[in-house]
């Protein structure tokens, strides 16, 4: 199996994981929220982004040019680093908590999915790169982890 196709693979056993978890510790309407919001946001926001041509993903199976596995790596990611934030606080705190694990996790990571040729930012929009990845992706990241917890949390 290619190093794509196993990286793909890891992200959807990820977010099956994290699904499963959530099914036995939350409750379904959280579940549903959380998992379902994730992946439409997850869904809408890489399609902008690959439609604007800031990013290009090289690894398919693609819906709309938006890789599969990227829908269930984000949802994983997502409730990995809402439930790490509820273990220390808790409501709006709780979701900026939740936006600054998520954007961590990515800050760490990312940059490796460039460097092993998984997805290619193509933007040429001025402003500050990590390792090749740029500022709005980190930001991107924090807004929909934290908007995802946002409508979440309540239902816990």
């Amino acid at each position: 199996m290619s190093r794509g196709r196993t990286f793909a693979l890891t992200a959807v056993l990820l977010g099956l994981v994290a699904l499963a978890h959530a099914l036995v510790t939350w409750p379904v309407a959280a579940t549903l929220v959380l998992f379902g919001g994730c992946a439409a946001v997850a869904f809408v926001t890489e399609a902008v982004v690959i439609n604007l041509d800031w990013l290009e993903h090289h690894i398919g199976p693609k819906l709309g040019g938006v890789p599969i596995y990227v829908l269930f790596g984000w949802s994983g990611v997502v409730y990995v680093a809402v439930r790490l934030a509820l273990l220390v606080t808790q409501g709006w705190t709780g979701v900026v908590v939740t936006g600054l694990v998520a954007t961590t996790y990515d800050v760490v990571t990312d940059h490796r999915g460039v460097e092993d040729g998984h997805w290619t930012y193509t933007d040429d929009i001025a402003g500050p790169r990590y390792r090749g990845v740029p500022w709005w992706n980190y930001l991107g990241w924090f807004l929909i982890s934290s908007a995802t917890a946002a409508v979440t949390i309540p239902f816990l």
